[in-house]
């Protein structure tokens, strides 16, 4: 009956899927088109059922761990893929009581640092293949098409820094700093006192080196601390959190941007940057996906829709002045970063092994397909802490250092 049901959905693929896919079964028997560029080995039969309900994520899962063999190119397979799934994964229920009890307890202090540590420690040699040099692990800025990675990053952070209005002498924190690209760009570009933090033990001595090499000391500073024992004693007048929302969970948001307002001096200003979903209720992606990424990649991570993070930030104090959505600059950072990696199989392989590997891969490429699909969105919203009052001479209406209009934002760009 399986059998069938895979013959069945292998011969209605549809689009630029169709005719890409071979099964070769346990006993040797195939499935599909002879000489198709995408071969899936099945070493047992228990994968035989995801492949027929079109779980794509619980075969990621299948394959990572053995069961399941995949020769091809990973763009073909993300488009195989796209095309086995039977329905839209955005419109998964969302978390219910369960749900949110769960993303308070798995969002604890100790949980939170083994669960970043998981991620961002595998290991810095291997992110040094597939990132751009100055490693910013979040979506890079395409400002012009034929930019490549490295300059589309450098972009990014130039967009972030023009956005915050920085200026030197600014007192500036970036939450989840990583590799401390966007510390670095800000001081030595903007000339503000920068001050990073993180979780990952790995990211935290690379920048604290850097910090040195690039004699920044007193400068620049990266510390080892949860955002949560920030001291609240001094405040800064620009905060970024880049790719860091994603890993507070719904049930701790309010708690996240309620630190930040007030920590953000009255009148300054945040630029928030990070992951959202593309449906307004689903907790994960359905098709087994949301489970994938969890278990292999970024345990304790949770999407949410813009609007509730936009209405989780209005609670806590802080005003949204300004909504950009990067969506296709993922997908495409995504496929540099998959093709980056695609080309250094051999020396990934050597410095984390298979199963570690295998998880990436599939992450990397279907990721960059899921963001052209939609199912997930990448935003950066801008805010500010009101202050209150008007400034003398500025214009009547003004609690912030936002001007009236976006135009510093795009003129003469670095």
């Amino acid at each position: 009956m399986l059998e069938t049901l895979v013959e069945s959905r292998i011969g209605s693929l549809r689009n630029e899927a169709q005719g890409l896919l071979t099964v070769m079964l346990p006993g040797g028997r195939r499935i599909g088109p002879e000489g198709a560029p995408v071969l899936l080995r099945l070493n047992q039969w228990s994968p035989l059922a995801h492949l027929a309900l079109g779980q794509v994520g619980r075969l990621g899962g299948d394959y990572v761990e053995g069961r399941v063999d995949i020769e091809g190119p990973m763009r073909l397979v993300a488009d195989i893929a796209r095309e086995l799934v039977r329905s839209d994964p955005t419109e998964a229920h969302g978390p219910g009581l369960v749900g949110r009890l769960q993303s308070r307890w798995r969002h604890r202090p100790r949980v939170d640092a083994r669960q970043i540590q998981h991620h961002y420690d595998v290991s810095d040699d291997f992110y040094a293949l597939w990132l751009d040099p100055r490693r910013v692990y979040s979506c890079a800025y395409y400002r012009e098409p034929t930019l490549s990675l490295r300059e589309a990053q450098e972009a990014k952070l130039d967009h972030i820094c023009r956005k915050l209005m920085l200026r030197p002498g600014d007192r500036f924190l970036d939450i989840g700093a990583g590799w401390g690209g966007l510390l670095f760009w800000a001081a030595e570009h903007y000339g503000v006192e920068a001050t990073g933090i993180t979780l990952s033990r790995n990211q935290h001595a690379h920048v604290n080196r850097q910090i040195d090499e690039r004699g920044l000391r007193g400068r620049v500073q990266m510390l080892l601390l949860d955002y949560r024992d920030l001291p609240e004693d001094r405040t800064w007048n620009r905060i970024a959190s880049v790719g860091m929302f994603e890993h507070v969970g719904r049930a701790r948001l309010p708690g996240y941007f309620g630190k930040i307002r007030r920590l953000l001096e009255p009148g300054g200003l945040l630029l928030n940057h990070g992951i959202t979903a593309g449906g307004t209720h689903n907790a994960a992606l359905g098709a087994g996906i949301g489970e994938f990424v969890q278990r292999y990649i970024f345990p304790g991570g949770e999407l949410l829709h813009v609007s509730h993070v936009l209405k989780v930030m209005a609670e806590q104090g802080l005003e949204g002045l300004d909504v950009e959505n990067l969506r296709p600059h993922y997908a495409r950072t995504l496929w540099a970063w998959s093709d980056a990696l695609e080309a250094q199989l051999e020396s990934a392989r050597r410095i984390t092994g298979e199963r570690t590997l295998r998880a990436y891969r599939l992450y990397l490429a279907a990721s960059a397909m899921g963001f052209e699909q939609g199912w997930m969105a990448l935003h950066q919203t801008l805010a500010t802490h009101p202050s209150g009052r008007v400034e003398e001479g500025a214009l009547r209406g003004a609690q912030s250092a936002y001007p009236f209009n976006r135009r510093y934002v795009y003129e003469n760009p670095r």
